[in-house]
């Protein structure tokens, strides 16, 4: 029988909510393996390990995530103590890797491809799934009184498609696209603004400030984009250090993750 320190953890996606989860499960001794797209849009970059894609490496806190070009290159990550991230949209890695876990944590408010035989164990986030079918267990995404909850039956709560509230605000502190076109910024993660600030500009229709606070997302500048697409968020709480550390949302998820790889294999 495996030692859970030799468990494969195989999770699709590399955003925020993923490495949020990945970073929980990595300090538990598990070995983590990440798939992604080969754009990935990221709100919250700097605690997000999908920036490997574009810049090599990434760390989200003390954890370092590394690019590798074929999964069998993910022993020498593991090795080294970093999580391997490999550009596998259609996670076809698994048949290499052969995971014991898989976790979707695309977030993608519906199923893109994962199956309930795709690992002994499977976790899905958020809704789009339902367990038992589509997933051995479904994780509430939700913000509210069932946020982190491990459902062994049924669905997660539907998107409600309102961000959940930050100091009473909620759709006011999330920057949308203004227009299609290439995304340019003139500020960045951790700046602060006030109502009104240029924060960059989607062809030439402006993207301004909705509130007052710190920048505490954005997407990566270079990107095409489409009209209403989240972009970013601004964190009325004003405080810097919240752009660089994982949330309470992501820790708690990640901790119900963990606490379903646990009922499975936590007596080994």
């Amino acid at each position: 029988m495996k030692k859970l320190s030799d468990i494969k953890i195989l999770i699709r996606g590399g955003g925020e909510m993923a490495s949020g989860v990945a970073w929980r499960l990595y300090h538990s001794g598990f070995r983590i393996f990440l798939t992604e797209t080969n754009r990935p849009m990221a709100v919250r970059r700097k605690v997000s390990f999908c920036d490997a894609v574009y810049d090599g490496r990434a760390f989200v806190e003390d954890v370092e995530g590394i690019l590798i070009k074929e999964a069998d290159e993910a022993e020498q990550a593991w090795d080294a103590k970093k999580i391997p991230l490999l550009v596998d949209p259609n996670c076809e890695s698994k048949a290499i890797i052969r995971p014991d876990v898989l976790v979707d944590a695309i977030l993608a408010k519906k199923n893109l491809g994962t199956s309930i035989s795709d690992a002994p164990l499977v976790i899905a986030l958020g809704p789009g799934f339902e367990a038992k079918k589509d997933a051995h267990f479904v994780v509430e995404t939700n913000r509210g009184h069932n946020l982190g909850r491990l459902l062994t039956s049924g669905r997660a709560e539907p998107d409600t498609g309102v961000p959940g509230p930050t100091m009473g605000i909620t759709t006011e502190r999330v920057l949308r696209a203004p227009s299609d076109g290439l995304f340019q910024n003139t500020l960045d993660i951790g700046e602060f603004v006030k109502k009104g600030d240029r924060i960059g500009f989607v062809a030439e229709e402006p993207l301004n400030a909705s509130i007052d606070g710190v920048l505490r997302g954005l997407i990566r500048p270079g990107i095409e984009v489409t009209k209403g697409l989240k972009m970013g968020d601004i964190d009325p709480r004003g405080d810097k250090s919240f752009c660089y550390t994982i949330s309470e949302k992501a820790r708690a998820i990640g901790g119900t993750v963990l606490e379903g790889i646990l009922r499975i294999y936590g007596n080994r």
